[in-house]
């Protein structure tokens, strides 16, 4: 496992369709009330990092967030951090999809974004967040998405990609990983 800087990750805070139950992969909406709060509250509690570089998917509700997150200081936008492509399941409703198409959503956990018809599948998620994280040569605040935040988990921490779906992911918290090892604060 390479010796990766520290890494402060953060999903966007809750969207409209997030709480809608649809899937929006390469979509967007705005966040919503509670989203424009937990994008504070991770705010707050990055405030006194120092010395690290700012990091934000290009997808506009990473960007919404990133803007709270870093009150005003520059970051940059970074299309590799943007969320797994999930092809023609995007803007779906995740109920009405599951009804739909079970076969899919058989195997349970997150198996089911590699069988998304024309997704990226996880092969390509990896290979973008590695490049990504092959370019940093400091401690990052990440602004990202579900997906794409416990791929950067797996390959920083050298994890097998059959760990993916044991990562939890909660918005509005700050995720580090330092020296293989991650931790959550609230």
């Amino acid at each position: 496992m390479p010796g990766w800087p520290d890494l402060y990750l953060m999903r966007h805070g809750q969207t409209e369709w997030n709480a809608q139950g649809r899937m929006q992969g390469r979509l967007d909406s705005p966040l919503t009330p509670l989203g424009l709060a937990q994008a504070r509250r991770q705010g707050w509690l990055v405030r006194d990092l120092r010395g690290v570089a700012r990091y934000a998917s290009t997808a506009g509700r990473a960007q919404q967030t990133a803007r709270i997150v870093f009150a005003g200081q520059d970051f940059t936008s970074d299309a590799r951090l943007h969320e797994i492509d999930i092809g023609d399941f995007t803007g779906r409703l995740w109920d009405e999809l599951r009804a739909e198409r079970p076969e899919i959503f058989a195997g349970g956990g997150l198996d089911w974004y590699d069988l998304a018809p024309g997704g990226e599948h996880f092969a390509g998620l990896e290979a973008r967040v590695r490049s990504f994280l092959q370019e940093l040569d400091r401690p990052a605040l990440i602004v990202t998405h579900g997906i794409t935040l416990r791929m950067l988990r797996l390959v920083a921490m050298g994890l097998p990609r059959e760990r993916l779906a044991e990562m939890p992911v909660t918005q509005g918290a700050l995720h580090l990983v330092s020296r293989g090892r991650h931790r959550v604060f609230y």
